[in-house]
C-alpha cells in the first residue's frame, strides 16, 4: 500500500478489483488489523452476506438489488434487509399472500425452514397450515389479515395429469429448479401456459418438498 494512500482509498480500490471479500483476506491485503478494517468498512458503508453465516462483505454502492431486495454474487447472497432472519421477516411481511418455506428457500437459495420455525416461536412472524405446507405471514395483524384473505382466494386451476407428470419428471432431472424454472421449462416444451402457483399447489397437494442445496463457503476468493 502506498504511503500516501489512505485506508479508505485502498479499501475502495480492493472492492473495485473484486466485489466481495471475507474479512481475513481483506485485512491481509490492507495490512491492517481486522478491527481496523471493520471500522473502515463502517465508514464507507457495507453489506454482509445473509448466506455463508454473514462472512462475506460488499460495499453499499456495489449491489443492484432486485424487486425482493436481493443481490447475488455467484452463490453469495446479500439483502437490503441485512441478515437471513431480517430478510425472511421482510419477505414474509411484504408478500401479498404469505410465502411457504419452499418459496422462500427458492428465492434465497438457502434452506430456511428451521430459521422460520424459530422466528415463529420468537413472535417475529406467524404461519398457517396450507395442505402439507405452512404459509408464513407478517406479525402485524392488519397486514396478516390482508395476506390471509389473499391466500384464501381462488385456488390455482388444477393441472392436467400429463402436464403434472412432465413437471415431476423435470423436477427429478433438475431438483434445484425453482417453481419459476419449472414453469419456464414446461412452457418451452409443451407451449402450454401454466403458472408457478399451479406447480406450487401440485407440490403441496402431494406433500412434495422443494428444497435448495446447502450453502458452503466457496474455496478461495470469488
Amino acid at each position: 500500500m502506498s504511503v500516501r494512500e489512505k485506508p479508505n482509498q485502498r479499501l475502495l480500490a480492493l472492492f473495485h478489483q473484486q466485489s466481495c471479500w471475507m474479512i481475513e483476506p481483506l485485512a491481509a491485503e490492507m495490512k491492517y488489523s481486522i478491527p481496523s478494517v471493520r471500522r473502515f468498512l463502517a465508514e464507507v458503508g457495507y453489506f454482509s452476506s445473509f448466506t455463508h453465516n454473514g462472512s462475506w462483505y460488499t460495499l453499499r454502492s456495489i449491489p443492484y438489488f432486485d424487486g425482493d431486495g436481493l443481490w447475488f454474487y455467484r452463490d453469495i447472497g446479500f439483502s437490503r434487509a441485512g441478515s437471513l432472519t431480517r430478510t425472511l421477516i421482510d419477505l414474509a411481511a411484504r408478500s401479498p399472500a404469505g410465502m411457504t418455506a419452499e418459496t422462500l428457500g427458492a428465492k434465497l437459495r438457502v434452506r430456511c425452514h428451521s430459521v422460520l420455525v424459530q422466528l415463529c416461536r420468537n413472535g417475529k412472524i406467524q404461519r398457517q397450515k396450507l395442505a402439507r405446507s405452512h404459509v408464513y405471514f407478517s406479525i402485524d395483524p392488519p397486514i396478516a389479515t390482508v395476506q390471509r384473505r389473499a391466500m384464501a382466494g381462488p385456488k390455482p386451476a388444477e393441472l392436467p395429469a400429463e402436464i403434472a407428470v412432465l413437471i415431476l419428471v423435470e423436477f427429478i432431472q433438475n431438483p434445484d429448479a425453482s417453481f419459476e424454472d419449472l414453469k419456464r421449462a414446461i412452457s418451452r416444451k409443451t407451449c402450454v401456459a401454466i403458472d408457478a402457483r399451479q406447480i406450487q399447489w401440485l407440490f403441496d397437494q402431494h406433500g412434495l418438498k422443494k428444497t435448495t442445496p446447502t450453502q458452503a463457503p466457496p474455496p478461495g476468493e470469488p
